[in-house]
């Protein structure tokens, strides 16, 4: 039986040897048994980390090393890395050492007992206090849209070869991982854990990157942004009906409601700011459409450092 790790690379230097000495360490204690491989993607890093890669692949065989043209992102990295593993079990986890690498022997527990989605979702993070309410506003969001979305989300999980396959058949751009997995309907087991503080480097989640994750899974998983419009669209309407009936029944009683340049401003304001706010949005799908049909390839591989049987 082989476990494959995909881990995503971005400007880890540093953390990456740590990183796997830990995780071998839970191998040869817990999971002996198993065969492993590391399948690390280096997401366009402009630091010493696929150097430090590549020293790592020097010193052990089982570390296959991707390197990307440029950075395409954590999502793409680990596409890339789940096309390429082998492994009849695979834990996605990330290389700032914030997840538990303990973690790995309690994920293989509950796969072994037939579980093919094992997540370890986070209860606590020691972050930073925007971070941390960022992440609650969002998951909360999440969670709503797609019920089984744990609350404090997770990147640290387990899943089995049947639904890496299925996931490798997904054929989409500007996904929702996270929501992939959950939307496939096997079995899922959580797991509680509390993501420990970043020791090295610095997170590289810009605000930018956030806005993005947060409209692609809002988009993604939900019709909620074109119900939400609607909705505007039929409260705004009733409203003009209701105006219009006081307009209307006033002038029998020679009265004009609302006199002035105010009310007729705020009214042109108010409509002209839902009606753009409604063409942003249609904006976003609109975009989505042209990149799917555009067929770009989701990230360019420029190195391939794989063992023979690992090549495709």
């Amino acid at each position: 039986m082989l476990i494959s790790f995909v881990i995503p690379v971005y400007r880890n230097e540093n953390a990456l040897i740590l990183t796997y000495r830990k995780v071998k360490a839970v191998l040869e204690r817990d999971l002996s048994q198993y065969e492993y491989e590391f399948i690390f993607v280096n997401d366009g890093s402009d630091d010493n980390s696929l150097d430090e890669l590549l020293s790592l692949r020097q010193q052990d065989n089982k570390v296959q090393v991707i390197s990307f043209s440029r950075n395409f992102g954590q999502v793409a990295a680990m596409i890339a890395g789940y096309k390429y593993c082998r492994g009849d079990v695979l834990v996605s986890m990330s290389a700032d050492l914030q997840d538990p690498a303990e973690n790995i022997t309690k994920m293989i527990r509950k796969w072994e007992a037939g579980n093919e989605i094992v997540i370890c979702h986070r209860i606590q993070r020691n972050d930073g206090l925007g971070a941390r309410i960022g992440s609650k506003i969002f998951y909360s969001l999440m969670h709503y849209v797609s019920p089984r979305m744990p609350k404090g989300g997770f990147d640290f999980f387990c899943l089995d070869r049947c639904v890496v396959d299925c996931l490798n058949k997904i054929d989409e751009r500007n996904r929702f991982l996270q929501g992939d997995i959950l939307w496939m309907g096997y079995n899922i087991v959580m797991i509680p854990y509390e993501r420990v503080k970043r020791e090295i480097g610095k997170s590289q989640w810009t605000l930018r990157k956030k806005v993005k994750l947060f409209i692609d899974s809002l988009i993604a998983m939900s019709y909620l942004p074109i119900r939400i419009m609607s909705l505007l669209g039929i409260i705004v309407s009733l409203i003009g009906f209701i105006y219009s009936a006081i307009v209307f029944i006033g002038y029998f009683y020679n009265e004009t409601p609302f006199k002035g340049w105010t009310p007729i401003m705020m009214v042109i304001l108010i409509i002209g700011g839902l009606l753009m706010l409604m063409l942003g949005i249609i904006g976003e799908y609109l975009w989505r459409i042209l990149d799917e049909t555009r067929k770009r390839p989701l990230y360019i591989i420029k190195e391939k450092y794989l063992s023979e049987d690992s090549c495709k």
